[in-house]
Order: C-alpha cells, then sequence, then structure tokens
C-alpha cells in the first residue's frame, strides 16, 4: 500500500495505485519547483518520486515494468496509447502529454530514432524542474546527444546516454546491460533507479561515448548474424539443416552469442510486426545506418557496415517470418 502526497492510501485491482495527482504549473522554471522538492534541488540525490518513461513499445515497456516491479511509481506516456496497456496493468499512470511529467526528477526515453529523441527531449525540457535528469535509452548518433547535452546544460537539466542491449524478456527482469555517459553527478543520482532495469551498467565516459559504445556493440552482433544467415543458406543448399549446423557449431570455433541464441531476432520480429513498427526502425536496419552515419561523423572507414546497411534487413526479415 502506497501513500498519496495527502496521505490517503489507494488500490485499484489488488495493486497499489502509484497514480499521483501533479497539477500543471506554466511558471518558469527560475521559479517554478515541483511538489515535494527544495527549490535550488540539484539531482545529488533521488527523493524516490514518481519516475517518467516516455515510449513503451518493444524494450521500453518491459523496462518500465521492470522499474514497476521495483517498486518505482512511474507515469507512461507514448505516441500510441495502446501501447502503454501493460504498464498501466501493473500499475503505472497514463501521462497523455510530456507535461503531465513535469514532477519528474528522472524522465527515461526509449523512442524509435534521433527526431523522436530530440522532439521528446526539448519537449520535456519545457516542462521539467532544474536538477532533473533525462535519460535516453534509445540507440541514436552520439553527435544527437552531444547536442541535446548543450541544450539540456542551457535549461539546467542533466542528461544520460544510457542505451541498453538484452531484449524485452531479459528488460521485464530488470537484467539489461546498460553503456552509460554523462556527468558523475547525475550518474550517481539516477543509479539507483537505472539498477532496476539493468543488472550490468558500464560508465563509458561523457555523453555521446555510451552511445558510440552501442553502436559499436551493433556492428559487431550484426556482422555475426549476417555471417551465420549466409553459413546456414550455405549449408542448406548441401541438403545439411539449420538445426545439425547450430548443433555442430556448439562446440566449435563458429559458435558466438548468434548462434546460442537462434531464433531470438525472429521473436524480436514479429514483437515489431505486434507493435506496428516500420522496417526502416527496426534495428536491424536503423542501427546499422546509424554506424555508417556515426562513422562519417568522425571520418572513420565502415565497409562492413556500409554492406551489412544495404542487405541483413531483407534476410532478418525473410526468416522471422518462415512458417514453422
Amino acid at each position: 500500500m502506497r501513500r498519496t502526497p495527502s496521505g490517503r492510501r489507494h488500490r485499484v485491482g489488488g495493486l497499489p495505485d502509484r497514480r499521483v495527482q501533479h497539477g500543471n504549473s506554466t511558471r518558469s522554471r527560475s521559479t517554478r519547483a515541483a511538489p515535494g522538492r527544495p527549490r535550488g534541488w540539484t539531482g545529488a540525490q533521488m527523493t524516490g518520486r514518481e519516475i517518467g518513461f516516455v515510449g513503451v513499445g518493444n524494450i521500453g515497456a518491459p523496462m518500465a515494468c521492470a522499474l514497476l516491479n521495483s517498486d518505482w511509481p512511474v507515469a507512461v506516456h507514448d505516441a500510441t496509447p495502446d501501447r502503454a496497456q501493460s504498464c498501466l496493468d501493473s500499475g503505472a499512470r497514463w501521462a497523455p502529454r510530456l507535461r503531465d511529467l513535469s514532477a519528474c526528477e528522472l524522465v527515461s526515453i526509449a523512442v524509435p530514432d534521433d527526431e523522436q529523441v530530440r522532439r521528446v527531449v526539448r519537449g520535456l525540457a519545457e516542462h521539467l524542474a532544474a536538477g532533473s535528469i533525462v535519460a535516453v535509452h534509445s540507440t541514436v548518433l552520439p553527435r544527437t546527444l552531444e547536442e541535446l547535452a548543450a541544450e539540456c546544460e542551457a535549461a539546467g537539466l542533466s542528461i544520460l546516454d544510457a542505451p541498453v542491449s538484452g531484449g524485452p524478456e531479459r528488460a521485464l527482469r530488470g537484467e539489461l546491460t546498460m553503456a552509460l555517459g554523462g556527468s558523475e553527478t547525475a550518474v550517481a543520482a539516477a543509479r539507483p533507479a537505472l539498477q532496476a532495469m539493468a543488472d550490468r551498467i558500464v560508465p563509458v565516459g561523457a555523453v555521446g561515448a555510451a552511445a558510440a559504445a552501442k553502436l559499436a556493440n551493433q556492428l559487431m552482433m550484426f556482422s555475426a548474424l549476417a555471417g551465420v544467415h549466409e553459413a546456414l543458406r550455405l549449408a542448406e543448399a548441401h541438403g545439411v539443416t539449420e538445426q545439425q549446423v547450430l548443433d555442430l557449431v556448439r562446440t566449435c570455433t563458429g559458435a558466438s552469442w548468434v548462434t546460442e541464441n537462434w531464433g531470438f531476432f525472429d521473436g524480436v520480429v514479429r514483437d515489431y510486426d505486434r507493435n506496428g513498427v516500420p522496417v526502416r526502425y527496426r534495428t536491424w536496419s536503423k542501427d546499422l545506418w546509424d554506424v555508417v552515419a556515426a562513422a562519417r561523423d568522425c571520418d572513420v572507414r565502415v565497409p562492413l557496415a556500409g554492406l551489412l546497411a544495404q542487405h541483413l534487413a531483407e534476410h532478418v526479415e525473410e526468416h522471422g517470418h518462415r512458417q514453422d
């Protein structure tokens, strides 16, 4: 049972009601303090107030539910309200607009691409109190986060570069791996909440560094995935089944996370289909193009990434839609 600021207890459907009503103040950041937080609060520590979560799709919904499972009060927002149902069923509060997250001291973001991240961060900056923290879990370009970090600093906010890896099942268990970039103060303040979503957090430097590290991981993994697809097609043409090859390589030098978790991306394809995510925003397409763009920004040649960006999505989608 949880108390609201008024001291009243509420229960909904047998679950503690974590919904807290907040006024929509229109005063400027210089004069506005969130309810229960002293004016001049610097983000040195979190008070246990409601955490906002924007983008509750394939990975965002289980991350938000992991927070709820660890007894953090959560408010969720998504451009497609139906996606939030699993979070609402678990006790989250629905926030129809970004301004309805104004009292949150930490807002996590898991939206598909750079443009949506920019739009959400800039929208939140109009409403969050000074000292609040925005954590971006999306896989985006390092330059995007570097630009937003400067804007957030000017608005009195902190931004954390916090991309994740592990998939929806690990997300729901709070067992993601998270690369983390940002100021020591913001990292320390947000860590208790971040640990509810990720059981391994790896600090890598300033904002933008974690985005680069995540793209490096994606290039490694998708390179292996492309190789396995080609290898299995070769073996199949000679009468060897997928399962026979996978059984063989389990103790061979060709073994990898991809072979040990073969079928993982078939499930992700189906999840994306259910959520209506366009192919261009799916990780095996968007992330590889992001690798190419990030490399271009710093004059690094990535010919393999360019090749994979052209053709890997077709193979992943085709395999994911095979009839069992």
